[in-house]
């Protein structure tokens, strides 16, 4: 592979960095992908990274790293100038292309195939342990998890009617919100925390009209932080054609997300679909404050 000449320069940059330091201190990493970065701090192995990508905003200790912009839009050159000797990255990071010249110039790069899936999120776990070298802090943490995911297959088995209908409303800043249909994360998680997702008639994300919605009737409206100030906020959201002739927008039934622990599929996944859990089947007690739960009941 013929690489560009700023690549190169850059590549020698890397190299240099690496003489300078020694072999003796822990690799220097980047880290590409929320989950994995999630997981990495979870494990207590943040120790030598220094980098993240723009979706790794948790915990502070990640935030405050410099960033190499989006997972799935990566630079080779942004990200060399942190001087990496190697990247772990998400199922979903990309151009392959950008990860086949940082390999080509001497980047280790360690993939993690384990996409967003609860399923998925064990073998997940193990895989970015063994890459950091944390395998025993990776089966602890592993045990955690399925513990949370087993009670909450418990607290659905335990309810022996259908859950409410819910609507997954999916919205950033200057897009028109859409709904999520089958195979979306939405559905993944209305599904895992014992709702039935009003719009599972099709798959995907897609804008829904008034008619739909009284149609569908969904009984609860779920979305997230970032989701709702993309709307404009509360009243807004209420304010969408036809969500008002429903049962969700008659009884302003609306249970908000913390985005990247709902949706993020990694450690804190878990906690929050119990939080959802709550808040869907146990009305009168799920109004507690964001700074307490990763996904809360708003009170009208």
């Amino acid at each position: 592979m013929r690489l560009p000449s700023w690549l190169s320069w850059l590549a020698s940059l890397t190299l240099l960095v690496w003489h300078i330091q020694g072999s003796a201190a822990p690799p220097r990493t980047v880290l590409i992908g929320s989950d994995v970065a999630e997981i990495v701090a979870a494990l207590d192995g943040l120790e030598g990274v220094v980098g993240r990508d723009d979706t790794s905003q948790y915990p502070e200790a990640v935030a405050a790293l410099p960033s190499v912009g989006y997972l799935r839009q990566l630079a080779a050159e942004g990200i060399l100038s942190l001087a990496p000797e190697r990247l772990i990255v998400a199922a979903a990071a990309g151009p392959r292309e950008v990860l086949g010249q940082l390999e080509a110039v001497g980047v280790e790069v360690m993939r993690v195939e384990q996409g967003a899936s609860l399923t998925t999120l064990p073998g997940k776990v193990r895989a970015v342990a063994s890459a950091t070298g944390r395998s025993a802090e990776g089966e602890a943490l592993v045990a955690e998890i399925e513990a949370e995911l087993a009670r909450l297959a418990t607290l659905r088995e335990e309810r022996p009617r259908p859950g409410p209908s819910a609507m997954f409303l999916l919205s950033h800043s200057g897009m028109t919100p859409m709904a999520a249909g089958r195979d979306t994360a939405g559905q993944a998680v209305i599904a895992a925390a014992g709702a039935r997702n009003a719009f599972a008639g099709f798959s995907g994300y897609k804008a829904v009209g008034a008619e739909a919605l009284v149609d569908e009737a969904p009984e609860v409206v779920i979305t997230t932080r970032s989701g709702l100030e993309g709307i404009g906020g509360e009243t807004r959201l209420w304010q969408l054609p036809g969500l008002a002739m429903t049962p969700a927008g008659r009884e302003r039934n609306l249970v908000v997300c913390d985005d990247q622990a709902l949706l993020g599929f990694g450690p804190r996944t878990p906690t929050a679909l119990l939080a959802l859990h709550r808040a869907l089947h146990e009305a009168a007690d799920a109004t507690r404050h964001a700074a307490e739960e990763d996904c809360w009941r708003v009170t009208p």
